[in-house]
């Protein structure tokens, strides 16, 4: 990510700005963003997701959005859109614009090169302070590989990992079960990870 400008921006100012926008920004505690382009391998696996997720939700009461919705860390001044974020129940949205909503239950981000590390750790602090977040799941698109974080009772996260080609991932917050097969359909490893 590339930092916009040195001024800090307030989050009203950066909704106004956001929402005319012809491209994304996150937002970080007065800080904008902007969000580069995803590669093939990113825009599969965020689609193979999703799309599992869909059809697994049907009739119940879940949905599951691709990429485009924004989430608000309330009490962190942040903004950012997952790659994928499920929402139980009744969805709650920040503004009557109805674009920004306050308590996924899952969020997804399909690891790159140039977010894993803010994946994995300042974004991923953020994301702990969503009271309603259960799972947090990050999935390499450079090897079969789906980390799953649960939050467990007494607040604290648990890592479950899945790299086997033909292992199941179990989103038991919303009783979903996800074949790494269906998550990696269609996706080329490079060479150089193949069979780790």
């Amino acid at each position: 990510m590339a930092t916009q400008a040195h001024r800090l921006y307030n989050p009203e100012e950066y909704l106004t700005m956001e929402r005319q926008a012809e491209f994304r920004s996150e937002y970080i505690s007065g800080e904008i963003f902007a969000m580069s382009g995803a590669s093939l391998q990113h825009t599969d696996i965020t689609l193979n997701v999703g799309g599992e997720l869909r059809a697994q939700l049907k009739g119940k009461p879940c949905r599951a959005s691709v990429s485009d919705l924004r989430v608000q860390v309330e009490n962190a001044a942040m903004y950012t859109y997952p790659d994928i974020v499920v929402t139980c129940g009744e969805p709650q949205f920040v503004d009557a614009h109805v674009d920004t909503i306050l308590n996924p239950t899952l969020i997804a981000e399909v690891l790159s090169p140039s977010t894993e590390t803010y994946d994995r750790g300042e974004k991923f602090l953020y994301y702990r302070r969503i009271s309603t977040l259960k799972q947090y799941l990050l999935i390499s698109q450079k090897r079969p590989l789906v980390e799953i974080y649960t939050r467990l009772s007494d607040d604290s996260w648990n890592l479950t990992e899945v790299s086997d080609s033909t292992g199941v991932v179990s989103l038991d917050c919303i009783g979903c079960k996800l074949p790494m097969s269906e998550i990696y359909d269609r996706v080329e490893f490079p060479l150089s990870h193949k069979g780790i």
